[in-house]
């Protein structure tokens, strides 16, 4: 790739710049002035219709359903752990034009540059892995459903349209979340005019009370704050003067516009009576007249690429932010389609309970999230007053290490996840003794992790800082 100094006084062409339909070569490092483009507009749609889909929906239906809750206790949960999520994400996608490398890499901040090695490979599987193989398992359904082909032959051509996707690259993934939010948006609504329609709005639930709420919370907030990791991935070729609060607030209502809406509309239509046996996306569309139904399972699929174009394409920027020197062959394109087919194998598992599998899986992300944002945010807020230049430095230099970052990230983990998790494979001592606690450990592990780190970098500020 071309670069040019930042400030250099003579314009050099871009070698990709805005090119749409060019396979991207950057990895971690700095994008050069001479690549940037863009504005913060464009974060908008990047950030709704990765979750205008199923997965979304489905986080509605489980407050409901598995959480006990009523469709507005369910409302009021997701809209609280949602809008914790889209706030930080916001914030976190400044990062992206002011140092022109992934979220991962900049996590060498907080973390050191060896010690980031665990937050970027533990996002790496959560992304390319983790929510590759749920989201391809809620379109494999759909296209089962739509078409009556097998699900593992649906699997494989709604994996292959993501992995293209990502292959391609950075403007390519904008210019489809572009083009695919319009039609994901008009689909969505119709089918909640129709839910609403249908729904039992005013049922008491099934008495999950606060522990419910707090599950259905932490369900939310552990779905919005899932992308935070890769918040300036796709940033990071907006120019260094893009305008500063924008680029909070459009991805930022992006994502929690689109989270808001389409999980409510889950919960709504968990107040629906569906036929025993159907699968998930049949459940949800059941209700629907015929020629709906069918461009809701469109959607589906679409929503499901849109989102996992992002997974696939933030995993391999991940194992890019490693810092490990790989060879010239397994570059960001490559690692591409090797994380889709580690993503599609672990779907391809799923395929038998998937409905639990995402469950336990949404928990999970928020456990290790909680504490890694804890840490980032508290290190945001000590740069503050710390020059761009001192900081741009630092993220290249593999002697930096910062070990009350990786300290605090494991104190926060293994103080939280024993006492407060709750979920069916693991009920933690808190909420063993007391139900009513739910599961916290989202919220235990980032002000632990929070706290320990800002006493920690204060007791070693004259040796590190």
């Amino acid at each position: 790739m071309t670069t040019a100094p930042a400030g250099s006084a003579t314009a050099i062409a871009p070698a990709y710049g805005d090119k749409v339909i060019a396979v991207e070569t950057a990895g971690s490092e700095p994008i050069p002035d001479s690549e940037r483009h863009g504005g913060p507009l464009q974060l908008l749609w990047t950030w709704a219709s990765p979750n205008i889909e199923f997965a979304t929906v489905y986080i509605g239906v489980i407050s409901v359903l598995f959480f006990g809750l009523s469709f507005w206790q369910a409302t009021a949960a997701l809209l609280l752990g949602t809008a914790l999520g889209a706030l930080t994400h916001g914030i976190l996608s400044l990062d992206g034009p002011r140092f022109g490398v992934p979220q991962m890499a900049i996590g060498r901040f907080s973390f050191g540059y060896r010690g980031n090695l665990l937050p970027s490979g533990v996002n790496a599987l959560v992304a390319g892995v983790g929510w590759f193989a749920v989201n391809s398992v809620s379109a494999a359904f759909a296209l089962n459903t739509l078409t009556d082909l097998r699900p593992l032959p649906s699997l494989l051509i709604v994996v292959a349209a993501e992995v293209v996707i990502g292959f391609i690259g950075h403007n390519f993934v904008h210019a489809f979340e572009k083009y695919a939010f319009p039609a994901l948006a008009v689909v969505f609504l119709l089918a909640g005019v129709w839910t609403f329609k249908e729904a039992d709005l005013g049922g008491s639930g099934a008495g999950g009370g606060i522990g419910g709420f707090l599950l259905a919370f932490s369900t939310a907030w552990g779905y919005a704050a899932g992308w935070n990791p890769g918040a300036s991935d796709y940033s990071r070729y907006l120019p260094r003067t893009a305008n500063r609060f924008k680029t909070v607030l459009y991805p930022a209502v992006g994502l929690f516009v689109s989270i808001a809406i389409v999980s409510v509309i889950g919960a709504a239509s968990a107040t629906v009576v569906t036929p025993e046996g159907a699968t998930p996306t049949a459940a949800f569309t059941g209700h629907l007249p015929g020629w709906l139904s069918d461009l809701v399972l469109l959607a589906i699929i679409l929503g499901a690429v849109s989102a996992n174009a992002l997974n696939v394409y933030s995993s391999a920027m991940s194992i890019t932010s490693l810092g490990l020197k790989l060879p010239p062959w397994l570059g960001r394109s490559a690692i591409v389609v090797l994380c889709g087919l580690a993503g599609t194998a672990a779907a391809w598992a799923s395929l038998a309970d998937a409905g639990h599998a995402y469950e336990a899986f949404l928990l999970v992300i928020a456990y290790w999230v909680g504490p890694w944002l804890g840490v980032v945010l508290v290190e945001r807020w000590r740069q503050a007053r710390t020059p761009d230049e001192v900081l741009s430095a630092r993220i290249a230099d593999r002697t930096f290490a910062n070990w009350p970052g990786i300290a605090a990230l494991l104190t926060g983990i293994v103080v939280s996840v024993p006492l407060f998790s709750n979920q069916e494979k693991y009920i933690g001592w808190v909420p063993e003794r007391w139900p009513s606690f739910g599961d916290i450990t989202c919220l235990v592990g980032f002000a632990v992790s929070a706290g320990l780190y800002a006493v920690l970098r204060r007791a070693d500020q004259p040796t590190s800082a």
